[in-house]
């Protein structure tokens, strides 16, 4: 790590003062932040067709609120090395719940778009909080505490879909944005009120922080690896849920909302695996892990050729890889946070920032090129791509160094 980067970015670490009410209440507000970014991703049917978006180009209901969220993990995120936690917290959610009204309120695809890409630049708060609970950890409890806060984020994550799917089913999909942007705004009063403030000290100017950044590409390799090994499993994480819901719903299948709903919510099984790897990360198991997750990963794709599509065996073996690859994805992500929180708490918030934006970016692309291929080749040229784009992170992975 550069030692100029530590000395110039100097935050006051509290003392540990965690609670598990805390832990509780930081686990519930990061699921539903996290779930805003994942409403639209079952509805993209109904969505571009109520809105006129070509099935070529649906994919953008997705891929502009990733590319939102990942330019705030670039640029928001690491303000949490600048500024008051909880003011920054609350501030960049009034953002996203203002992308929710708008959303809801659309009648045209352009003010949808740009109100998802505000729905995503507004859930970065979840990457604020959660080096927020990693500072408030002691060292040797860091790795459970932040897999109980991520698993509340993943169950947000696996839950947006099915909630989301219902609610239309029931209602509308705009009911979906209506009833989250209320949820925001009471969430922010809430944190307002419970959340302690956690000042920090810099010496830095906004300016400085993003040249630091660079110097942080450049001088931790480990920071690199991690989000490389996790920009592919996310990738195809957006893959698999971006074309899965256009596979149930087309003519081999023929699922309806409600039925498309109840597939999804087996995948919020693999939310169970956050807490499980944080507790291996606190026993220093992550490399076994890591690897362990990326194949599950390959596998999770792979099953999806045992059955011809449409067969009630196929049907049975998408929800299990979608359990599987939730579970990997979702393991892969704490074993990642748990490393880098570990390589420097002064600039952990720019850490943070720059794994989650790389990984994103690729979660994004994934998005476009699932709807793309989906559309062009079906779903085998899907499911081949996640198979290579996973095992070249693997052997990517399998020549990390040991030390």
């Amino acid at each position: 790590m550069n030692e100029s980067i530590e000395t110039n970015s100097l935050a006051s670490e509290q003392a540990p003062t965690i609670t598990s009410w805390l832990t509780l209440l930081l686990a519930c507000a990061c699921g539903l932040i996290a779930a805003n970014i994942y409403y639209a991703q079952p509805l993209i049917g109904p969505i571009s067709s109520q809105l006129e978006l070509s099935e070529h180009a649906a994919g953008l209901i997705v891929t502009l609120t990733q590319l939102g969220y990942g330019l705030g993990l670039l640029l928001v995120v690491p303000l949490g090395d600048l500024f008051e936690n909880k003011r920054l917290a609350i501030s960049i959610l009034g953002i996203g719940a203002v992308g929710l009204l708008v959303s809801g309120l659309s009648g045209s695809v352009g003010p949808f778009l740009v109100a998802s890409f505000l729905v995503g630049l507004g859930s970065v708060t979840v990457q604020i909080l959660v080096p927020y609970a990693a500072h408030l950890s002691p060292e040797a409890i860091r790795g459970r505490v932040v897999g109980n806060v991520m698993s509340g984020l993943m169950l947000g994550i696996m839950l947006a879909r099915p909630v989301s799917s219902l609610i239309t089913y029931f209602e509308s999909w705009r009911a979906v944005f209506f009833m989250s942007c209320i949820l925001m705004f009471v969430l922010a009063i809430v944190l307002s009120f419970v959340l302690p403030a956690r000042p920090v000290k810099a010496q830095l100017k906004y300016s400085q922080m993003l040249k630091s950044m660079v110097e942080l590409v450049k001088n931790t390799p480990m920071l690199r690896r991690r989000a490389l090994y996790h920009g592919c499993m996310f990738g195809v994480f957006s893959l698999f849920w971006t074309t899965t819901p256009l596979l149930l719903a087309g003519p081999e299948f023929g699922l309806s909302q409600k039925g498309i709903a109840l597939f999804a919510l087996a995948g919020v099984a693999g939310a169970v695996a956050a807490p499980i790897a944080g507790r291996i990360a606190d026993r220093g198991w992550i490399k076994l892990a890591t690897g362990a997750a990326m194949i599950l990963a390959i596998i999770a794709f792979a099953i999806t050729f045992i059955a011809p599509l449409g067969s009630s065996l196929s049907l049975a073996i998408f929800v299990v890889a979608g359990i599987v690859l939730d579970f990997a994805v979702s393991a892969n992500l704490v074993l990642g946070q748990r490393v880098i929180f570990a390589l420097a708490p002064e600039v952990r918030g720019r850490l943070n920032g720059l794994y989650m934006t790389t990984f994103f970016c690729f979660g994004a692309i994934g998005s476009a090129l699932g709807g793309w291929l989906f559309a062009s080749y079906g779903w085998f040229s899907v499911s081949i791509t996640g198979v290579i784009c996973v095992f070249s992170a693997l052997v990517y992975f399998l020549f990390e160094p040991s030390n």
